[in-house]
């Protein structure tokens, strides 16, 4: 490591508690700075079969193995936003929205995976929702790939067949062609981690693969090449026409040195480059982290293989990568502690290949989710670090939010959880100079949370799954959050 990157996490460590007992920021958020909320497709659409739709990888697994999911639920109906979408546009005006994020179905609007069949119906509904966004001046942020791959392509091989790349950019050059000129901010893919790590690695995820460190990285290297490759067509294509934007969303905890020895801060920095600098550093800093290449290729060398399990890049694709985006989204949550592992499980798997020891405080705050503890201040440390490792990229915060039981409206619990995040996300801001241009609460409603199903709630609108009208009620983080947007401000009287 660096030096000067060893004293600018060594620094972090030492200002922890500081940024963890600061005074909430009373200033209000610039006015340019927009707030919006976010859902995804398969988590609140339904209509799993409407019209010509064909299964997705979630429709798949879940018909076929119900038990993966708490409770045995499923996304065949879901919030029925396919339905309903008005009246969810209109709650979104009430609460005075600047964007609302979503994503896209695939297999919605190309039934057989690739752009041969164009779905009128799927098509359609995507416009009809953008123009009830746009008659209420609402703007779309719209997420191309939110995890829900057509079941078509799995049975071919997912994101683990080299051909994706082509499958995919068919796809979004048709979402390009027929949304592109009402809307101007894409985001390409949403937590790549989760579809690769989580999907191709650990099992946990659609289409539930045990590939450890091996499907997991032939999926991050074909997802980034299919990124890329997005990028550039709507830069040569679409760009002077239709003068929209293109990023790509990436999440990850942050991860606090467990003491302030070298071996700690180091392990804590490659748990960052495991998770954020996997996705990030090709894109904005060329070639995947040099720590990564270099361990993996050990690590692969130790268990008898001729090369890396870490794909690599030909220098002509570096270059293509490289510099592929216009904005920066950034999902934030939660954080982790990190030690040096001193004798690394020899398995293959990201988390394995990282070599550190990760783990949560029991004094840290709980919520409704395992993997979930309320700390802000990691939200904090996390963009100061994506300032400082990638030269301060234009960042929207695309998803931020606290879960709960589904016990009451009166969710105090989650406001206090906004204030705190939105506190430090202002104070990097403002006192750091991090470059955060917007705000999306996750999420507008409670919905299907995966695997968990509806055992965990996120919404600030409260969905009734047990109604055949799927109602919904406005909680008190709702309401909160409306004054929010109106004033910038999270506290009841600010200061200019």
């Amino acid at each position: 490591m660096e030096g000067v990157q060893y004293f600018f996490i060594c620094c972090l460590l030492l200002f922890s508690e500081s940024f963890a007992d600061d005074e909430l920021n009373t200033r209000r958020f610039p006015e340019n700075f927009k707030f919006g909320v976010a859902t995804a497709s398969y988590q609140v659409e339904g209509g799993w079969n409407a019209s010509d739709k064909s299964p997705n990888i979630w429709d798949y697994a879940l018909h076929k193995n119900p038990d993966l999911v708490v409770n045995r639920d499923n996304g065949d109906v879901a919030c029925d936003s396919y339905h309903k979408y008005k009246e969810d546009v209109a709650l979104l005006k009430d609460l005075g929205v600047d964007f609302y994020r979503f994503s896209l179905s695939w297999s919605r609007i190309l039934p057989n995976g690739i752009d041969d069949k164009i779905s009128v119906d799927g098509v359609n509904y995507y416009k009809n929702l953008i123009a009830e966004l746009r008659n209420n001046n609402i703007e779309p942020l719209i997420t191309i790939y939110h995890w829900d791959l057509p079941q078509i392509l799995q049975d071919a091989g997912g994101w683990t067949n080299d051909n994706i790349v082509d499958w995919f950019v068919a796809y979004a050059n048709v979402c390009f062609k027929e949304f592109g000129n009402d809307n101007k901010n894409w985001l390409v893919f949403n937590e790549p981690k989760q579809t690769c790590q989580m999907g191709y690695g650990t099992a946990e995820h659609a289409p539930f693969i045990n590939s450890s460190g091996v499907g997991e990285y032939i999926c991050a290297h074909n997802l980034l090449k299919a990124y890329a490759k997005t990028w550039h067509l709507y830069n040569a294509v679409y760009r002077n026409v239709q003068g929209g934007r293109v990023g790509i969303t990436i999440d990850s905890s942050w991860f606090e040195p467990a003491t302030e020895s070298r071996e700690d801060i180091e392990a804590a920095e490659r748990g960052l480059h495991f998770t954020f600098g996997l996705y990030a550093n090709p894109i904005l800093n060329r070639d995947y982290p040099a720590v990564m290449k270099s361990l993996i290729a050990k690590r692969s060398s130790e268990e008898g293989l001729e090369k890396s399990r870490l794909p690599a890049f030909t220098e002509e694709e570096i270059e293509y990568i490289s510099g592929s985006y216009d904005f920066l989204g950034v999902n934030t949550y939660t954080s982790n502690m990190a030690k040096a592992e001193n004798n690394p499980d020899p398995s293959p798997g990201s988390h394995q290949d990282a070599e550190i020891a990760t783990w949560q405080p029991d004094e840290w705050e709980r919520t409704n989710s395992s993997w979930l503890k309320v700390t802000p201040w990691g939200a904090r440390k996390l963009l100061n670090w994506i300032k400082n490792t990638y030269g301060n990229p234009e960042i929207i915060i695309t998803e931020n939010g606290l879960s709960d039981d589904d016990s009451t409206l009166e969710d105090d619990n989650r406001i206090r959880f906004y204030q705190s995040y939105l506190s430090n996300i202002h104070d990097a801001m403002e006192l750091d100079g991090v470059n955060v241009t917007g705000y999306t609460a996750w999420s507008f409603m409670d919905n299907f949370e995966w695997t968990k199903g509806y055992s965990e709630r996120f919404g600030i609108y409260h969905v009734d799954f047990s109604s055949p009208n799927r109602t919904r009620t406005k909680k008190k983080s709702a309401t909160w959050y409306q004054n929010l947007i109106k004033t910038k401000c999270i506290v009841d009287e600010c200061i200019h």
